[in-house]
């Protein structure tokens, strides 16, 4: 089964007939010895190219990620960060002062940043105590101006993937768009939704390379959505939004899938053996189920906690104020060493 909801209808008119801009790079394409199109310096001290704008469209990047990933390059999407397509997306299909947008917290923070930046109400359907989706209450949230339900799996504060069966329910009745950020999906043994966009029009898929890939400081976000959809995220991003140094670093760490790989596994048994540790130190009430690079802990005074390692030069994330939270902390899996200096820390607090 299939959302019958045409998402074209969801899309702003404006939007709709929008004129892009077209780049002196929109407009050539091939080969050319001479450039005089697009009034840039014409040296270029250090031969890096940097003197020349980018592929508004990171063609090779796509190319690379489309072989990753098993996805159609027309069906991806790459941003300045998965924020820059969660922008966009407000753009596309909300209307300030309008539209409402449905958030499931405790989730990541910039969905409901980004619906205050564009004046759309954010209506909050919390998770259920095990940090799982609440369908119904989910459905019952929503109205004729919901534009869009953002779903975090595998969730950021809490790290446990959500149910396939409910997020499936949820495509096929929730009348908008549905966003599933898959930010930390590499660490998952789940399968990642992009493999659905054929069957939902109405699916957008966000995933990153900040994570899994340890390319943070690049800031390279990818949406992965129906051919369409992409079209329009294209035409209204700015025009070279992801930097030449930002490509080519990018590039060249897509060839070292087996780095990644390696990486990858470091972190989930590093994973393994910080989360007995953490359940051997007392104070801890519980240590939550993950299928991310982190894991949420329940512990006596956090905040106090908090404070006393960052006094040792140890920065955890202190969500005791998230709800559904209480007395939680985030940390993230670091390297063998990280993780016993915090262990250490820990037991002698």
């Amino acid at each position: 089964m299939s959302n019958t909801v045409n998402w074209k209808d969801l899309v702003l008119p404006h939007i709709l007939s929008l004129q892009a801009y077209s780049s002196a790079r929109d407009e050539f394409s091939g080969d050319a010895k001479v450039f005089l199109d697009a009034n840039e310096n014409p040296f270029d001290e250090e031969q890096h190219n940097w003197n020349r704008y980018p592929d508004p469209l990171q063609k090779d990047i796509k190319n690379q990620l489309s072989e990753i990933k098993g996805i159609a390059s027309s069906n991806i999407f790459l941003g300045n960060g998965s924020d820059e397509a969660i922008d966009l997306l407000f753009r596309i299909f909300c209307k300030g002062g309008e539209s409402n947008v449905i958030t499931c917290p405790p989730t990541y923070g910039m969905y409901k940043v980004s619906a205050a930046i564009h004046n759309v109400e954010n209506i909050e359907v919390s998770l259920t105590n095990d940090f799982q989706l609440d369908v119904n209450a989910i459905l019952n949230a929503a109205n004729e101006e919901s534009k869009m339900l953002f779903i975090c799996s595998p969730n950021n504060p809490t790290g446990n993937s959500l149910r396939k069966d409910d997020i499936q329910n949820l495509l096929e009745k929730f009348k908008g768009i549905v966003v599933i950020d898959e930010a930390y999906i590499d660490f998952s043994a789940q399968k990642s939704w992009t493999h659905q966009l054929e069957n939902y029009q109405n699916l957008v898929v966000l995933q990153t390379l900040s994570k899994a890939w340890g390319l943070a400081s690049a800031r390279l976000g990818m949406a992965f959505a129906n051919q369409e959809l992409i079209k329009i995220l294209n035409k209204v991003k700015p025009p070279y939004n992801i930097s030449g140094p930002s490509q080519k670093l990018v590039s060249d760490s897509l060839k070292n899938k087996k780095g990644f790989e390696e990486q990858i596994k470091s972190i989930l048994a590093e994973k393994d053996k910080l989360n007995q540790k953490l359940q051997d130190i007392p104070g801890v009430k519980k240590v939550y189920l993950t299928d991310a690079n982190f894991i949420l802990i329940k512990i006596n005074e956090a905040k106090s906690i908090y404070q006393k390692l960052i006094e040792k030069g140890i920065v955890v994330r202190d969500r005791s104020n998230v709800k559904l939270c209480d007395d939680c902390l985030r940390i993230t899996i670091g390297t063998a060493e990280e993780n016993e200096i915090l262990i250490t820390a820990l037991s002698d607090i």
